[in-house]
């Protein structure tokens, strides 16, 4: 897949009018046509990525009695260690499937609006993560989350110039974003999967777009291009690997494409394990995503938060 897009975001951010004018129109051609693309030159610190890869290393590493003492405290909790068996991402678009091979962490926003009061809002994407009990293991995590809100609010900038937008349109509904980390561990097999097995399941991503920070070197990752066939997502050296959600789909009124993908397990890397890190952009809570274009509207307006709540219930269910 050597044509795989790769956006620059500091060639992006000092570059002329004009620059910025052709970095934004590639975007624009890729988001119409896979929704996928490599953001390199990011200005996430290294430090940074590589104290949060030692941390859940370290953590999935860990027996698993000692994992699930950060288990949910209830079904349906968006947060804290999910262990195998308990997710199938291809049911959110309704495609009944055996669970993922995969277990999770995840973690939510680090602080509550001032003034927030909605009741769904507090019991669930504002619920506490639940920590392990692992030294270091929450001040990396918070570090990269923090640097992946700043990232995003970044390629939200250029993605509202390649829809001819001012740079700041989407400012007023990402300022209080209701965004995830998940962890991802696909552990080794040893026996090959069941009929219709994934290490994750066919899905498309919920929210504004994700960032995902894939093993080096590992494969599985696979989008559905428009002609129908399964493409594999290399990991780029040095780059995040984006893809827009639903809720950028809906609000381009279906310009830009959330495509369908999914973790399968290569014959020759079924036997090793797969990690990677996926921040999943949410707008806050209350935003209400509608169509931002002078088109007819293919979709009616739905709020962030109840959409976001939705999607979850359907792959956790």
């Amino acid at each position: 897949m050597q044509d795989f897009p790769i956006l620059d975001l500091s060639a992006f951010a000092r570059g002329d009018a004009a620059a910025r004018a052709a970095i934004a129109a590639e975007v624009d051609r890729t988001c119409r046509e896979t929704g996928f693309l490599a953001v390199g030159n990011h200005g996430v610190p290294e430090q940074v990525i590589a104290d949060i890869r030692a941390a859940v290393t370290a953590f999935f590493d860990q027996p698993a009695e000692v994992k699930h003492r950060s288990a949910p405290p209830r079904p349906g909790y968006p947060y804290g260690y999910l262990g195998p068996g308990t997710e199938a991402l291809a049911r959110s678009k309704g495609q009944e499937t055996p669970p993922d091979l995969k277990e999770s962490f995840n973690g939510g926003p680090l602080a509550v609006p001032e003034g927030e009061s909605d009741a769904d809002a507090l019991a669930f994407c504002y619920a506490p993560t639940i920590w392990p009990d692992l030294p270091g293991f929450r001040p990396a995590w918070e570090a990269y989350y923090r640097e992946m809100e700043a990232l995003a609010a970044r390629i939200m900038e250029v993605f509202a110039v390649a829809l001819g937008l001012a740079p700041d349109f989407f400012a007023p509904y990402i300022d209080a974003p209701i965004s995830a980390l998940r962890a991802l561990n696909y552990p080794a097999l040893d026996r090959p999967p069941v009929a219709g097995q994934q290490r994750a399941g066919a899905h498309t991503d919920y929210g504004s777009l994700t960032i995902l920070l894939p093993q080096p070197g590992s494969k599985g990752l696979e989008i559905l291009t428009p002609q129908g066939e399964w493409r594999p997502v290399p990991p780029v050296e040095g780059a995040f690997v984006i893809n827009i959600g639903d809720l950028m789909e809906r609000w381009t009124n279906d310009r830009w494409r959330s495509t369908l993908h999914r973790v399968v397990p290569p014959p020759e890397a079924a036997t090793r394990r797969r990690m990677s890190l996926a921040f999943f952009h949410q707008p806050n809570w209350h935003a209400v995503i509608g169509n931002l274009t002078d088109a007819p509207p293919v979709h009616a307006p739905v709020r962030s938060g109840p959409y976001l709540v939705e999607k979850f219930t359907a792959a956790t269910g």
